[in-house]
């Protein structure tokens, strides 16, 4: 404890905390879309683990960071697209579709690896390019804040802009009306000529380009290399910090901050030689007390909700 407390208040792991955040944040992001318009997107950590295998393959290939961040992203939507057209046009549950398609993903890319490079499991053979981190001016003279918020992948600012720009986009646009309205009341919002569908297929599109960012970051900024089931869970933590954070940008940034904190937390207590076993399951602890205390937070509103009633 005396070697941990010294490490956790330094602004190296502050700025650890904000690195590993970032694939959570985008992941909650596009939770929050695809909530809003009322279809939850289970199919998270698979499209997250196809975007990150798409982006180091075409990055390797073409040689261009853009190029493998594009497709990583169009990995993203493309895959969503399917989540939907089974979804909403089959019928199919959309839970059990993505599960089906996290399943998927696990094995699927391990076997579109190694036909790209006759790697098993690990990308040892391609070169991927990796996206740059920039030192933002002004921000990187300041002592202590600027040791934390400067230096980081383009991906990671990024993925902090896209918080104001999802409330912007949800509370101050026709369209993110049109999908809150279509998430709370689909039947009012049919009955005034708004396609419920339509509306749907669009959040979850944008969720999985959200997703794909958050799968290009994993492979082209975290690391830069491919390995099966990198994403660790990732998606799933994304999912419970939407909960936490009640469905809001800010509210799920604060939420995606705290898992980033004990992923980080669990990184400093692995290189203090603490047994991996219980370095490992510190965020998921993490996820379900959070959950647990949510749930508990909700109860307590639902119930005196019914006591004001009566």
């Amino acid at each position: 404890m005396e070697n941990l407390l010294p490490i956790i208040f330094s602004t190296s792991f502050a700025y650890s905390v904000l690195r590993v955040t970032t694939p959570i944040l985008f992941a909650s992001l596009a939770a929050i879309i695809s909530d809003k318009a009322g279809v939850i997107n289970i199919g998270l950590e698979g499209i997250m683990l196809f975007a990150a295998l798409m982006g180091v393959i075409s990055s390797a290939f073409t040689q261009s960071v853009l190029i493998g961040v594009l497709c990583a992203v169009a990995t993203g939507v493309l895959l969503s697209l399917v989540l939907a057209y089974f979804s909403l046009n089959l019928k199919s549950d959309i839970i059990l579709t993505g599960i089906a398609l996290n399943l998927f993903s696990s094995g699927g890319t391990v076997f579109l690896l190694f036909l790209a490079a006759q790697d098993k499991g690990i990308s040892v053979s391609l070169q991927s390019k990796v996206v740059p981190e920039i030192s933002i001016p002004l921000i990187n003279s300041i002592p202590v804040l600027g040791e934390i918020l400067s230096g980081h992948n383009i991906l990671t600012y990024v993925s902090l802009l896209c918080v104001f720009l999802i409330h912007l986009f949800l509370y101050k646009t026709p369209l993110g009306l049109r999908i809150r309205a279509v998430g709370e009341t689909p039947n009012a919002a049919d009955s005034v000529g708004i396609s419920v569908r339509r509306i749907q297929y669009m959040a979850l599109m944008i969720s999985g380009a959200l997703a794909g960012l958050g799968g290009a970051y994993m492979s082209m900024g975290y690391v830069s290399w491919f390995s099966r089931d990198m994403t660790a869970g990732r998606g799933f933590i994304a999912l419970a910090a939407e909960a936490m954070g009640r469905g809001t940008p800010l509210g799920t940034f604060l939420a995606a901050i705290i898992f980033g904190f004990a992923d980080a937390l669990s990184n400093v207590m692995q290189s203090l030689r603490v047994p991996a076993e219980f370095v490992q399951m510190i965020p998921y602890v993490t996820t379900i007390l959070g959950l647990v205390i949510y749930s508990i937070k909700q109860n307590n509103k639902i119930k005196k909700y019914r006591r004001n009633q009566v």
